[in-house]
């Protein structure tokens, strides 16, 4: 009948929800917030708009994935913040054709001489200073994130303001560390703002993606475990069941010394062994018991 459920109770299923679910809103939410100043701050890292679009997507990517351990973290800006660094100065770009070059620099002298100066510090630097300076988190928070104890990261700090120095004359004309910190985060700020998010994708295309992604992760698991089964299973089969130790062939060998034992007769020796056999023995005669 029209309207009966399976049950015959006349309750019908229950619809599928629609619309996002909390997760899908939360992971929406989260990237709506962060995904524009995370790009801007990638691209102080690498100087390449490309390479800075790239991580923010697999960083978000690799967020979806792992969400609820993204979802229960104190951070989860921070969570994103790092794996998007991470992926950024990772040295494998530097082989890959699109990412050699360094876009165009800021019209602009200072953002430019800025901007030279810290793509020409070592990457643990340059990552340090714009956490500290530009991002605004306190030393410990640095060192935690850059995977370094606080007083390397306080030493990276140091050396990456003075070598800033060296190319902003306005930098060294602070004489406080504080004064510096706070020159700095204001123009990195200037600088960040300065360059265009551009088109960045979707939420739901970054959610799609990295469930693709990993519905083909496990789907090369599964197959590479299946192919592991079958190679065990043929080993098996044709592996032999008891040890036979393989039979040597037959090789000459020479130096080997003459057997022992008797040698030939010579003909001399042969008349005499004749003579011998043929010729009636004599001797003594034989003692015969005699009856008493």
């Amino acid at each position: 009948m029209p309207g009966t459920g399976a049950a015959g109770t006349g309750a019908a299923w229950p619809a599928p929800p629609e619309g996002p679910t909390p997760a899908e809103e939360a992971f929406d939410a989260l990237y709506r917030h962060s995904s524009e100043a995370l790009f801007r701050q990638t691209f102080l890292l690498t100087g390449r708009r490309s390479l800075s679009r790239e991580s923010v997507a697999r960083a978000f990517a690799l967020a979806w994935e792992r969400w609820p351990e993204v979802a229960v973290d104190r951070d989860p800006a921070g969570w994103v913040r790092a794996a998007a660094y991470e992926y950024a100065m990772s040295p494998w770009h530097r082989m890959r054709r699109a990412h050699r070059r360094l876009d165009p620099p800021p019209a602009e002298p200072e953002p430019r001489a800025l901007l030279d100066a810290l793509l020409e510090l070592p990457p643990p630097y340059r990552r340090t200073l714009l956490l500290y300076d530009g991002v605004g988190l306190d030393l410990p928070e640095t060192a935690a994130e850059t995977e370094a104890s606080t007083p390397a990261a306080a030493s990276r700090l140091t050396n990456a303001r003075a070598a800033v120095a060296e190319r902003l004359p306005e930098l060294a004309e602070r004489p406080s560390p504080a004064e510096q910190s706070a020159f700095l985060n204001e123009r990195l700020g200037a600088l960040v703002l300065a360059q265009s998010a551009g088109t960045l994708p979707p939420p739901a295309a970054v959610r799609a993606e990295s469930e693709r992604r990993a519905e083909l992760w496990t789907r090369a698991v599964a197959a590479f475990t299946v192919l592991l089964i079958g190679l065990t299973l043929f080993t098996l089969a044709t592996a032999p069941t008891r040890y036979e130790t393989p039979e040597s062939p037959a090789q000459r060998v020479d130096g080997v010394p003459p057997r022992g034992g008797p040698q030939k007769l010579t003909p001399q020796d042969a008349v005499v062994r004749k003579a011998l056999h043929d010729a009636f023995a004599r001797g003594p005669e034989r003692l015969v018991p005699e009856a008493g």
